[in-house]
C-alpha cells in the first residue's frame, strides 16, 4: 500500500477541517438552542462521567463564576444535576442526566455523511485514521493542559 503524498497545503487543509467540526459543533449546539460551551461541557460529561464543577470548570476553560451559571443553565434544562460527592459528602459533583432531546436529529445528516466517508476505507485505513485521532486527542489535551498552566502563572 502506497502512501499518499501530503499536500502542500497540509496545514490549511487541516486548519479548514478543524474549522468545520468546531462551525458544525456551534451550529448544532444552537439547533438545539444550547450555547456552544453548554453543549461541549455536556459532551465532556457524557465521555468522562460525573466531576465536580471545579473539574469541569478546568476542563472547558472557565472560572467559578461561569461555571456555576453553566451548571445552573444544564441543570434548569434537565441535562445534570448536582449531586453529593460519594467519596466526599462535602463536595458536589456534576452527574449527567439528560441530553437535547433534537440532539441526534441535529447531529444526524453529519454523522450520515462522515459513515459514508469512514466505508469507504479499509480496515487498514482505518486503524491509522483511529490511531490518528486517539493520539491527536492525547496531543491536544496535553497542550491544553500545559497553556492552562502556563497562563495561571
Amino acid at each position: 500500500m502506497s502512501t499518499p503524498a501530503v499536500p502542500s497545503d497540509a496545514s490549511e487543509v487541516y486548519r479548514r477541517y478543524l474549522s468545520a467540526v468546531m462551525l458544525h459543533g456551534h451550529a448544532g449546539a444552537k439547533a438545539c438552542e444550547l450555547g456552544a460551551t453548554d453543549l461541549y461541557a455536556l459532551n465532556i460529561l457524557q465521555l468522562t462521567g460525573p466531576m465536580t464543577p471545579g473539574e469541569l470548570g478546568t476542563r472547558i476553560g472557565l472560572t467559578t463564576g461561569p461555571t456555576t451559571r453553566l451548571v445552573d443553565r444544564l441543570e434548569q434544562a434537565g441535562y445534570v444535576r448536582r449531586a453529593p460527592d460519594p467519596g466526599d459528602r462535602r463536595k458536589v459533583i456534576v452527574e449527567p442526566i439528560g441530553k437535547p432531546a433534537d440532539l441526534d436529529r441535529v447531529m444526524a445528516p453529519a454523522r450520515q455523511r462522515i459513515g459514508e466517508l469512514l466505508r469507504g476505507y479499509s480496515p487498514e485505513q482505518l486503524e491509522v485514521l483511529f490511531d490518528y485521532f486517539a493520539r491527536a486527542t492525547d496531543a491536544y489535551q496535553e497542550a491544553a493542559e500545559q497553556l492552562r498552566t502556563h497562563s495561571a502563572d
